[in-house]
């Protein structure tokens, strides 16, 4: 099954991106989404998280507090490295498991959505291809502040501590330009998904 990657800078529209792309018949599998999911539910993980860290970032000794979790690690790069170490290789293991459970259901064609794909300068090897959605750095910093109730500063804090998404160009087999509307976003990913749909017949 091809498994085709698709990344971007936080506020770059990745996650709307990735919304057409499940229209257009591609199933999609949202990083963000499970590593939240593994914080919330998986006791192994959250006894793991709560051991590095400590009960401050708990609510009550036991509860993960997502809040508290982001604000330290986006201010912090150890602490960052500290828990993407305890989360990847439980994330990879649960894209995998879901990439057979597609794969056992027929379809011969996913995307998985992780701003993390290709921080190493290197495309994943388990990936097929690379689909990088970019957007100039104003624009996040407008959509964030607009549309996640960001400060300037914190939007800038954010973006910061990610690699800048021009380094990925390169390891890009599509680039979207997401700088403009919806329609025209929508329009670039139908037809990415037509191209992937048709090589996979």
């Amino acid at each position: 099954m091809k498994i085709i990657g698709i990344t971007g800078g936080i506020g770059s529209g990745k996650s709307v991106a990735a919304d057409y792309f499940r229209k257009a018949g591609i199933p999609v599998i949202d990083t963000d989404k499970t590593g939240h999911d593994l914080l919330e539910n998986n006791t192994t993980v959250q006894k793991a998280v709560i051991a590095d860290f400590g009960d401050d970032i708990t609510e009550d000794g036991k509860t993960i507090s997502r809040e508290k979790l982001a604000a330290l690690i986006f201010t912090d790069t150890l602490s960052r490295q500290r828990l993407n170490a305890i989360l990847h290789p439980e994330i990879i293991a649960e894209v995998k498991r879901y990439c057979t459970v597609l794969q056992e259901a027929g379809k011969r064609a996913v995307l998985v959505e992780a701003a993390l794909i290709g921080e190493s300068k290197h495309k994943e090897p388990w990936l097929t291809a690379l689909i990088l959605v970019a957007a100039s750095e104003s624009v996040r910093i407008k959509r964030l502040m607009q549309y996640r109730d960001f400060s300037r500063e914190e939007a800038q804090r954010r973006i910061a501590v990610q690699t800048p998404p021009e380094k990925k160009i390169a390891l890009a087999d599509w680039i979207i330009d997401n700088n403009s509307h919806l329609e025209a976003l929508q329009t670039q990913v139908l037809q990415i998904a037509e191209e992937i749909l048709e090589k996979d017949k």
